[in-house]
């Protein structure tokens, strides 16, 4: 059993750190920035809740953060009472937040000058891999730090591996989310392809997602983007987040991403139909614009 400390229960944080307790069976300290979510957390996990993340982070063997993006990240790790001020030397801080490669390139060199070890370790599944501890996790860092710390982050996860130097991590993230933007433009067209010709709409998909067309976003998703239902999962304002940055990086790297710069246009449209907080599904909404559908 190690020392952990937990900073920021969000949707994610919230299950992974309760995984990193119960299934993991570390000693936890917990910090979010609404203190009466950690409270909830401590009373329903044991632990403790800490006042601030130096407070978290102090004594800790590996301490994990899950917040928004690259501000809040930087504020809660060298900001005032940051992290890194209470990080003893050895520890090792595990970044989940899905933020850029340069914001984990410069952590890991702030972590190594306190003597501390640093991973960039952003997650992909969703809600319902954090609830069900079945997350893929993508890690950059150096390979020491990275085989200390695989046994715990397995904890919360069904598949965990090493990519390469810090911010690698990040970039492996940022491969995901262009591939999944792709497939799930290509889902909604096919959806509204098939409402459209009046065909039987289970009765394709289940055929279809069983050859070349099939995919995790066909196996979960049709059913409720056929109903108009987007309240499961990651939502829209998360996405153009991420894409934004995968949009900026490759501005950076040379690499060209047409599809992946029109589906963010797409969310931008469903942004603006009121779906802000809708799942990642909702593409289809703005094939369906005149559709009643459930917010």
């Amino acid at each position: 059993m190690s020392k952990v400390a937990f900073i920021g229960l969000g949707v994610m944080g919230y299950p992974m750190a309760g995984h990193l307790r119960v299934k993991g069976g570390h000693e936890l300290t917990v910090y979010n920035r609404t203190a009466a979510k950690a409270e909830k957390w401590v009373a329903q996990h044991g632990g403790r809740a800490a006042a601030t993340p130096a407070e978290a982070a102090r004594d800790a063997d590996f301490v994990f953060a899950c917040v928004g993006n690259d501000n809040d990240l930087r504020a809660v790790t060298l900001g005032v009472d940051g992290a890194f001020s209470g990080l003893r030397k050895g520890a090792i801080f595990i970044d989940n937040t899905t933020a850029s490669a340069g914001i984990a390139r410069e952590l890991d060199a702030a972590a190594k000058a306190r003597g501390c070890g640093f991973l960039d370790a952003p997650v992909s599944g969703g809600q319902a891999g954090a609830e069900n501890g079945v997350l893929t996790v993508m890690v950059g860092g150096d390979e020491a730090t990275y085989a200390a710390a695989e046994p715990v982050i397995a904890a919360y996860a069904r598949m965990v591996r090493r990519i390469g130097p810090a911010g690698d991590g990040q970039l492996a993230k940022m491969v995901n989310q262009i591939c999944i933007a792709g497939l799930v433009q290509g889902l909604s067209e096919g959806v509204h392809f098939a409402q459209k010709a009046g065909l039987d709409i289970p009765a394709v998909m289940e055929t279809i997602g069983k050859g070349a067309a099939g995919s995790w976003q066909m196996d979960n998703r049709w059913k409720t983007m056929a109903a108009g239902k987007f309240n499961f999962g990651f939502a829209v304002d998360w996405m153009r987040k991420d894409l934004g940055m995968c949009l900026t990086e490759a501005r950076s790297n040379g690499a060209s991403l047409p599809v992946t710069a029109l589906v963010d246009q797409f969310y931008g449209e469903v942004q603006r139909l009121g779906g802000k907080r809708w799942d990642t599904s909702s593409l289809v909404a703005r094939l369906n614009a005149g559709d009643v559908m459930n917010k």
